[in-house]
């Protein structure tokens, strides 16, 4: 479905944009989680022995690094422990190693693990989450600043949402199969500020942005089950887009009066139903042998269903309700794809909001990226398309030459260059024209999870046993 390109006036008076700030790498994905630094001479190829400026061996974690001016900042599982590291971000030297009281031992997906939100940091401190842990604060040196308890989560996944500072606060998502709430703490000191609870919401992993209105207060812009929400800075829902899938994991990205999401729905639609689940009510008599109101695993009349059980399961009795039931006819009825829509309004903008969508080899975990003026994905598989960000038309698509692998990291860009990182650690530098002209390719030798950071010439990639800083021979940071 593409509708009309807005109007070049009306795009204008619609610019709700942060820029990138060269050094400001201080939360996932950068600034405003867009992925986009404007450093400039950023190296093309990276390995153990290619641009190394210096690497840091480091416990297993799906963090990604974050920047403060003289630090970097990450998280970590050292055997059973979780660990916050402090790193000098010029020589990649650990400044200090700090565990993080573990209070819960929650089982994870393959693809997740403990320690996979990424920091935040804000000048001199620092705030790490662990699923099975919490919140918690330090200060440049290491001491803890405050602490506060979270969970235990019933995400059959894990959680994935990271922390982000939005001027006074530290806000968190916490979208799990049932009690789903976003959590506003006061920065200084810990406390809670505000709790909104996310009925709506189930399994979800992606990250807030912030959407700063001309002459109005900023949003949060939270992706969920169904819905991108924008929330005020005190927790009111003031406005929302519907038709995005069941499950979100991708970070939105906002510019020129848009937000652009995505988001990707499993399991084939072709069933013996015709892809349209019948209710509760339709099924219930051939099928709920014992009359008792749920399917048990042995009655469940489809087989997709019977797979996502433990995802569909929301209060974790083993069967599905009639509720349940009716949340998994929503997630099969859901729309995978890229969105775009306009920002702003009141109460559901779906219709009004809605711009253009997408649908083909859309990713699933890993976020979008628009840079210079044209947007990219990049699918779990490692197809990378380009798209026209004001009408969603396909520029380019290909699948990365030299680079079949799976990519859960995001991709990243400065310099003219859009760099994605692929599970076994090789690196594609793809040159920014929208036309997917691969630079080159890399191996790091080792598996990677984390999404890179950039900033001042240096590109910080993480992988399952160090730290990366690399940079072209000659400059300095």
């Amino acid at each position: 479905m593409l509708l009309p390109h807005l109007s070049l006036a009306l795009a204008a008076a619609l610019v709700a944009f942060v820029a990138p700030t060269d050094g400001d790498w201080s939360r996932f994905r950068g600034p405003n989680g867009s992925g986009v630094s404007d450093s400039a001479s950023v190296p093309s190829e990276f390995g153990p022995d290619r641009n190394v400026i210096w690497k840091t061996p480091l416990p297993p974690g799906h963090s990604s690094p974050v920047l403060s001016v003289d630090r970097i900042y990450v998280t970590a599982l050292d055997g059973e422990a979780l660990m916050a590291i402090a790193l000098e971000r010029k020589t990649g030297r650990e400044l200090w190693r700090r565990e993080v009281k573990r209070r819960h031992a929650t089982a994870v997906d393959k693809r997740n693990h403990p320690a996979s939100p990424t920091p935040v940091v804000d000048g001199s401190n620092v705030v790490v989450f662990f699923q099975d842990a919490g919140l918690v604060s330090f200060d440049r040196d290491g001491r803890e600043r405050w602490n506060l308890a979270l969970g235990p989560f019933n995400n059959s996944y894990g959680m994935g949402s990271s922390p982000i500072v939005v001027d006074d606060l530290v806000v968190l998502v916490c979208d799990q199969t049932s009690g789903s709430f976003l959590l506003a703490v006061e920065k200084e000191t810990g406390q809670v500020r505000w709790k909104v609870e996310r009925p709506e919401a189930k399994s979800g992993h992606s990250t807030p942005i912030v959407y700063r209105p001309p002459n109005e207060a900023a949003q949060l812009l939270v992706p969920g089950s169904f819905s991108l929400t924008a929330y005020s800075l005190t927790g009111e829902k003031i406005w929302w887009v519907n038709g995005l899938a069941f499950e979100m994991k991708a970070t939105p990205v906002i510019q020129d009066g848009l937000v652009y999401i995505h988001g990707t729905v499993s399991g084939s639609f072709t069933d013996s139903y015709g892809g349209k689940i019948p209710s509760f009510a339709e099924l219930g008599p051939a099928h709920d042998k014992d009359q008792n109101g749920k399917f048990s695993p042995e009655e469940i009349p489809d087989a997709l269903a019977k797979r996502w059980l433990k995802l569909m399961d929301l209060n974790g009795d083993g069967s599905l309700d009639r509720d349940e039931w009716a949340y998994y006819q929503s997630a099969r009825a859901s729309q995978g794809g890229m969105w775009a829509f306009k920002l702003g309004g009141r109460g559901d903008m779906t219709s009004a909001n809605v711009v253009w969508h997408y649908d083909r080899a859309v990713p699933q975990l890993p976020s979008p990226l628009l840079y210079r003026g044209v947007l990219y994905m990049v699918n779990d598989g490692g197809i990378m398309t380009a798209l026209d960000p004001q009408s969603g038309k396909a520029l380019a698509q290909a699948r990365m030459k030299g680079a079949v692998d799976n990519y859960y990291a995001s991709p990243v860009a400065a310099d003219g260059k859009i760099l994605v990182v692929s599970e076994s650690g090789t690196v594609v530098a793809v040159k920014a024209d929208g036309a997917l002209s691969v630079i080159a390719v890399s191996d790091l030798g080792d598996l990677s999870y984390a999404t890179p950071a950039i900033a001042d010439g240096r590109v910080y990639i993480r992988t399952r046993g160090a730290l990366y800083c690399f940079g072209l021979p000659g400059t300095t940071n």
